[in-house]
């Protein structure tokens, strides 16, 4: 359950929400995107108001919206061309050529070029990221959100993945919101930060400012990140 919870998240920059398992990251994430209906208050894009919105406006909205899973989540039985060309098959009138020169254009982008023909099991847990990210920004989505994108990731994947995200978000101007317990990435990307405890906000600031931070549940947390990352080292 959320509490008062509210936040502006600007275009250009990585935005993240950060907590421990359970405290309502994935909440507030699907409260955003329409998969759950908040009780109370609004979920604005650009002016829009998302929550409340007639059909056709709801529909424009997530027609904008780029969604990186955590695990994923590429069809099997699909090739590497036909996931990132999905969300263009249902949302555009797109001729076949105009389509696949956009596919090849954004697998480029995330430095897979010529994968096409690859299926699913033959990635590596950081190509289907990259191939999860392609699809996410295939149809020039405005918005992207990323669930855990690190999640099952080696600590060097995790680390160009993020780099990738950053640099997507940059170069479209796209407004990234990124749900994540990674301290990594918050010291990496976190151009906007947003600490969640138990469905409330209790601190936001920067990577640059996090670590003077005085909120007891922040620091905690921050600790025990650390400590999970030193003995994962030392395994």
């Amino acid at each position: 359950m959320l509490h008062s919870v509210s936040g502006t998240f600007l275009p250009g920059k990585t935005n993240l929400i950060i907590g421990a398992s359970g405290t309502g990251k994935s909440v507030l994430l699907k409260c955003i995107v329409g998969l759950i209906q908040p009780d109370e208050g609004e979920v604005l894009y650009d002016g829009r108001e998302f929550t409340t919105a007639n059909r056709d406006l709801k529909t424009e909205i997530r027609r904008e919206i780029g969604m990186l899973f955590q695990g994923g989540a590429l069809f099997d039985s699909k090739n590497v061309e036909q996931n990132v060309m999905f969300p263009l098959d249902i949302l555009t009138t797109l001729s076949k050529k105009e389509k696949l020169d956009r596919v090849n254009f954004v697998l480029e982008r995330v430095g897979l070029a010529n994968s096409n023909r690859l299926m699913p099991s033959e990635l590596s847990g950081g190509m289907k990221k990259r191939v999860g990210i392609a699809r996410a920004i295939v149809n020039n989505s405005r918005y992207l959100f990323c669930d855990e994108p690190n999640s099952g990731l080696d600590p060097q994947t995790a680390i160009l993945i993020d780099s990738l995200i950053q640099e997507i978000t940059r170069e479209y101007n796209i407004t990234t919101i990124v749900v994540t317990h990674d301290m990594n990435s918050v010291m990496e990307i976190g151009d906007y930060i947003m600490f969640i405890y138990k469905g409330r906000k209790l601190w936001e600031g920067n990577k640059e400012t996090i670590g003077a931070n005085n909120v007891a549940e922040l620091q905690d947390f921050i600790y025990a990140n650390n400590l999970m990352r030193a003995l994962h080292g030392k395994e």
